[in-house]
């Protein structure tokens, strides 16, 4: 059966708070498990579909284990059953606070039960009977305190009025001692000790319930001789304060009844009243001959603030006279509690882009101490990117978030919460919490260098790894997971991006195809690092590729060249002529360049080596001497042009020289002269032009050169490595460009006739460009 309670709804509104409402429901005690409190969901406003997925559930003290929500309506149930004395003792308003939490966003709603009192508890009497003896002297109007019947229910359901049953001699009055009422019996007449010895009464206590509860005491009057002076207080009630904690056998106050009667009938002796309970007599004593009070137990202010005794002064006369005081100790605070922190950690990581005030955890404060004992301040780790922001509720905070995080900073933070009460001295204490940052891909790829050099040698195998490109990312896991892909875009050499493939994983770049520096010598790509967080990110490196020569082309003989396309050719010379007359000159040409294109001439087969002289360097062939008689007419010279690259490749060329008489050579010269000279006309067309297109160029480089050097600094130096044998000539260079570079071939002087053997007092340089800013070297 579920209740009908009175609800207060309260909506309550704090800006960056995430508690959103407070509601009061109400419930009897002793209810059966699972009787519904109320329907929280309703009240707040709640969707009940989203109860589960949003994790709707009690977070707070093990009180609450006494009440359950569910999930699935949203509705307030008992869990356990529910004794309001044990929870509240004799308080009158019995309040138990929950903290109610649902997520996604997060929200606190604070939710008070009230248990109210049902009468489950019967009035009851410490003493089965209650023996009291009245001597016969009495004069009517004498009033004899009786014990008071305790009920641990509160309000109506308490002990409400006693009952006396039908005497002549005695009635009953109830005085009113605080919150407590305290029965006495009045005695109406005069006793006759000879008439009756006892008077048999029963004294009937009730409360206020429905149904109505109440219990009996056996009273039995004993009329005794006359001992016609009581004792007598110097008050009815006595106030003391103590501190909590005192040291045992504290003294706490004396009281003191006197009596006019003399001997026996005026000592007087103290004993505790019958109400006193047994958690009163093992935290105080009384010295039945002085009236002192002094402390026995441990005194402790959060059990119990206030205590009051009832002591009784008794004759020694026959019939002993008893008076009765109350005294009232009312327990003063010490600062003996230290404050405790309890933290509802919604996550224990936060993701390195949560926005500032994103609530991380709630944090609640309590104290047992009272006032200024009890009154806490907190206070957080300096230095961190976090706050505790004050609830509406006291000593409630939400740990949110103050500053932006960034994981690649400060991937850990331990969080210290203090907090220190206002006591003298004051107590405090800490609890740790620790906070991982989690990662979110906020990082692109990096390449450590932009752009990058690649200089490769021209007839690489294909398909093997030329060049590697590695890219870091400062984020972890999925997020630095870079993978490697070649950009294929429009423009640039898209021809020689489609002979490139990259590894993904490694970044490992091989070509598809074998490169040709006489076909190219330069390239450019570009090569895309992108990681793998969501959504992705990536950057890109520009690869600036150098093709270097090799001596993979072998001389071609220009000339002489037969009709049949072989290097051989007749020259017919005068017998008369003078030694250095010019019989032809060898012309060739080498693909390569550097070394590589270097030619050199030599015979390598000449029928008299005293007629004739080759020109190392030019291929020019002339003549050493005169011709005599006796030398033939005809001569065969097989001349040699090879490189000078490491491996050199060579050709051979033929030339027969015929020597004629003069009047021969003169008719030979004269039929060869006119062809000679048309084809000399058309070689002067050629010069011409060639030399005009060079002398252009030459001026437009120079132009560019000056204005080169008037725009950027062209300070660098060329430095030679010394030989060990070099000897101090004087050396030549010959200088040429492959793609965006300069050589400089240098070698030591040479004559006409020598020879050098490459790689010897030999050095190709790279020469610093000057459209190069002079802070980058590569």
């Amino acid at each position: 059966m579920s209740l009908m309670p009175p609800l207060i709804f309260s909506l309550l509104l704090f800006v960056g708070e995430p508690v959103l409402a407070q509601i009061k429901y109400s419930t009897r005690e002793e209810v059966k498990v699972g009787t519904i409190i109320g329907d929280v969901a309703k009240d707040l406003g709640l969707d009940v579909s989203a109860l589960r997925s949003r994790r709707f559930r009690i977070v707070s003290g093990e009180r609450d284990a006494l009440f359950e929500v569910n999930p699935n309506n949203g509705v307030l149930f008992v869990h356990k059953n529910i004794d309001r004395e044990t929870l509240c003792d004799a308080n009158a308003a019995c309040l138990l606070d929950l903290k109610i939490v649902v997520e996604n966003p997060l929200e606190v709603h604070y939710v008070t039960v009230e248990i109210t009192d049902a009468n489950d508890h019967a009035p009851t009497f410490v003493e089965a009977e209650k023996v009291i003896e009245i001597a016969e002297s009495t004069l009517p109007g004498a009033r004899f305190q009786l014990p008071g019947a305790r009920d641990p229910d509160v309000g109506l359901n308490s002990v409400q009025r006693y009952k006396l049953s039908q005497n002549e001699i005695f009635n009953l009055e109830i005085r009113d001692r605080g919150e407590d009422k305290i029965p006495f019996l009045v005695l109406q007449r005069l006793l006759d000790r000879e008439q009756k010895t006892n008077h048999s009464l029963i004294l009937s206590a009730m409360d206020g319930g429905a149904p109505l509860k109440s219990t009996n005491l056996n009273i039995t009057i004993k009329v005794l001789d006359i001992n016609d002076n009581r004792p007598i207080f110097l008050k009815e009630v006595y106030s003391v304060i103590l501190q909590e904690n005192a040291a045992l056998d504290t003294v706490l106050i004396k009281v003191h009844a006197t009596d006019l009667d003399e001997g026996i009938n005026g000592d007087v002796e103290y004993v505790f009243g019958g109400d006193v309970n047994s958690k009163m007599l093992q935290l105080f004593s009384l010295d039945t001959n002085t009236g002192e009070i002094r402390v026995k137990g441990t005194v402790d202010y959060e059990t119990a603030d206030v205590f009051k005794l009832d002591v009784q002064a008794t004759d020694r006369g026959q019939p002993p006279m008893t008076t009765d005081c109350r005294v009232i100790i009312k327990i003063q605070d010490v600062n003996d509690n230290e404050p405790e922190i309890d933290v509802t950690s919604i996550s224990s990581t936060v993701p390195e882009d949560s926005k500032r005030g994103t609530v991380i955890a709630l944090v609640s404060v309590t104290d047992k101490d009272s006032g200024l004992n009890g009154k806490i301040r907190c206070s957080l780790t300096e230095n961190t990117p976090f706050e505790l922001k004050p609830s509406f509720k006291e000593n409630m905070y939400s740990l949110v978030t103050k500053g932006n995080l960034d994981r690649e900073s400060v991937s850990h933070y331990d969080i210290s919460i203090t907090a220190t009460d206002h006591g003298v001295p004051p107590l405090s204490t800490s609890k740790a919490l620790s906070l991982q940052v989690s990662d979110v891909n906020d990082n692109r790829p990096e390449f450590r260098h932009n752009p990058l050099d690649l200089y490769m040698s021209e007839n690489n195998p294909p398909g093997e790894t030329i060049f590697s490109v590695t890219a870091f990312d400062k984020d972890i896991n999925d997020n630095a997971v870079v993978s490697y892909r070649i950009f294929r875009g429009d423009g640039g050499h898209n021809e020689m991006k489609s002979f490139l493939n990259i590894h993904s994983e490694n970044g490992q770049i091989s070509a598809l195809k074998r490169f040709d520096f006489e076909t190219l010598k330069t390239f450019q790509f570009q090569v895309v690092a992108t990681d793998s967080g969501t959504p992705s990110l990536s950057s890109n490196v520009t690869v600036n590729v150098f093709i270097l020569d090799q001596n993979d082309n072998a001389p071609v003989i220009l000339y002489p060249v037969s009709s049949n396309g072989s290097a051989e050719g007749v020259e017919e010379i005068p017998r008369n002529v003078n030694a250095g007359h010019l019989v032809t000159k060898v012309r060739a040409y080498d693909a390569d360049i550097g070394y590589n294109g270097w030619l050199l001439f030599s015979l390598q087969e000449v029928s008299d080596h005293s007629l004739f002289g080759l020109d190392r360097y030019t291929g020019r062939i002339r003549t050493l001497r005169s011709f005599t008689e006796t030398d033939e007419a005809e001569h065969k010279l097989v001349i040699l042009v090879k490189d000078n690259g490491n491996v050199s490749l060579s050709a051979t060329a033929t030339v027969i020289v015929k020597v004629v008489e003069p009047k021969e050579a003169f008719a030979v010269s004269d039929v060869q002269s006119s062809a000679t000279d048309e084809e000399e006309n058309n070689v002067t067309l050629y010069l011409m032009i060639t030399l005009g297109s060079v002398s252009v160029l030459f001026l437009i480089s120079i132009i560019v050169l000056i204005a080169m050097q008037c725009s950027k600094s062209t300070d660098y130096t060329s430095k030679y490595l010394p030989e060990t044998n070099y000897d101090g000539t004087m050396c030549h260079s010959i200088q040429y460009r492959s793609g965006d570079k300069r050589y400089m071939l240098v070698g030591p002087r040479m004559s006409v006739g020598s020879t050098i053997v490459p790689g010897s007092q030999a050095n190709t340089l790279v020469l610093p460009d000057r459209r190069t800013a002079s802070g980058e070297v590569r």
